[in-house]
């Protein structure tokens, strides 16, 4: 009698230590990884900020005569980005992510000048951008391996500049070349996401996610790291007002601004500037590798 109440013992004790990492495999919370790349398309166009002082319009002259002028807008948000997300699933349902992202844009004409059918002056900018993003995730269930999913979060950009190149003739035979470097001030986005993934193991699967962004930066500082004249630097040639420039909400009579200022106006000091943004709206798809712990 008791060996049969021993049996029956053990008999228990592993029919109950098989349910548990029966449990154990099919439950999904825990940790996991993932690792991708993105292209993104601009969504939202706004005006671009003056380049220079000159605002971001694309003119067109005959004969020394303006016959035609157009607004030039757009957004940086169209690009590639690299990125991975570290995760946590807390249930079947709910889970969050923290992402590291790098982001190059295209390159986008922010003015241009036209002159008897050829370009006299163009400037050129190009975002590029490291951001942390947290986001919160729901999970929408699995069917036949393809497991949906949705996640809505924040964008926090932790380094980038936006970099400006500009080409122009100054005169017949004179080739003028500068790059400015715009430093932005702090900021938050938003991001929203529709995904799923596909089993290809155990821990294994690829995902594929469409995700809209939609953040605005205002820019901080800008520096002329560049300035050259038919390919020769004359970046000393430059004053301090010349090369650098800080941006504010207000300029006023105090401030070291020409046209607020000009009796005052100090070349050996920053100019200031009123304070402009750039949009970086995008619509992108990422393609990519989750690995579950």
């Amino acid at each position: 009698m008791k060996k049969n109440l021993f049996a029956l013992g053990l008999m228990v004790c592993a029919m109950s230590m098989v349910a548990q990492t029966e449990k154990k495999e099919n439950n999904k919370d825990g940790w996991y990884f993932k690792l991708g790349a993105s292209y993104f398309v601009q969504a939202t166009a706004t005006e671009f900020p003056t380049v220079g002082g000159r605002a971001a319009n694309k003119d067109v002259y005959v004969a020394g005569k303006l016959t035609s002028r157009e607004s030039v807008t757009g957004s940086f948000g169209e690009g590639f980005r690299y990125g991975g997300n570290v995760g946590y699933r807390f249930t079947d349902r709910l889970g969050v992510e923290m992402g590291i992202n790098y982001y190059n844009s295209n390159s986008k004409t922010m003015v241009q000048t036209i002159s008897q059918n050829a370009t006299v002056l163009k400037s050129e900018g190009q975002v590029k951008a490291l951001d942390l993003a947290p986001a919160l995730v729901l999970f929408l269930g699995e069917v036949k391996g393809f497991e949906t999913y949705s996640k809505v979060g924040v964008i926090i950009p932790v380094n980038g500049d936006l970099t400006i190149k500009t080409n122009a003739v100054a005169a017949p035979g004179v080739n003028v070349f500068s790059k400015d470097e715009v430093k932005p001030n702090p900021t938050v986005g938003f991001l929203a996401a529709l995904g799923t993934s596909y089993k290809l193991g155990k821990n294994l699967s690829a995902f594929g996610e469409v995700e809209y962004r939609n953040f605005t930066v205002h820019g901080k500082t800008k520096e002329t790291t560049v300035f050259t004249i038919n390919g020769a630097d004359a970046l000393a040639s430059r004053s301090q007002s010349d090369i650098h420039t800080n941006y504010s909400n207000q300029i006023n009579s105090t401030s070291n601004n020409k046209e607020t200022n000009n009796a005052g106006f100090d070349k050996t000091k920053p100019t200031d500037e009123l304070s402009s943004y750039i949009s970086i709206s995008g619509v992108g798809l990422t393609l990519g590798l989750k690995y579950n712990l």
